[in-house]
């Protein structure tokens, strides 16, 4: 089953943050908190969005989607990036991913928003598969950058 989160799901979903950046190796750049994800989830100016995967054999958070909405100019309308799809190792294989995205894509064609993207790390090759499986394309011809710490302190105080 595939639902809209709520603030009791924080604890589970902040959890499995932990565990995507643990299997992405980067586990010492993860330096949110479950009250920073519960105010950019729950607050008075929600930031993001999720979705969680509930087990239908006992009930447990097993996957979450979290996304929040982009805006392409090319097309004028709304689209939803991805930020992060994560189901636990042990319940991998039973669809909630697939379940997920479905439930993504499903918002965007009901709300008439023209992409659904996101980004993997090009060693993913599991998670590589399952996306192509489902239809999605790498966008080849764009490179992602990112200013963050320093330099993103540096040029912000010029």
């Amino acid at each position: 089953m595939i639902r809209t989160a709520t603030s009791e799901d924080v604890p589970a979903i902040y959890a499995m943050v932990r565990e995507l950046a643990e299997y992405e190796k980067a586990l010492d750049e993860a330096n949110a908190t479950e009250d920073q994800l519960r105010e950019a989830l729950f607050g008075e100016r929600p930031a993001a969005y999720a979705h969680v995967a509930v087990s239908d054999d006992d009930g447990d958070v097993v996957g979450f989607a979290l996304w929040f909405l982009n805006f392409s100019t090319w097309r004028g309308v709304h689209g939803v990036y991805l930020e992060d799809l994560y189901v636990r190792p042990e319940r991998r294989g039973g669809g909630y991913g697939k379940a997920l995205l479905t439930e993504l894509a499903r918002i965007c064609v009901e709300r008439g928003y023209g992409r659904l993207e996101w980004s993997v790390l090009d060693w993913n090759a599991p998670s590589i598969a399952f996306y192509e499986s489902l239809g999605a394309r790498p966008q080849e011809e764009w490179t992602v950058y990112r200013l963050t710490d320093g330099a993103l302190a540096e040029l912000g105080a010029a």
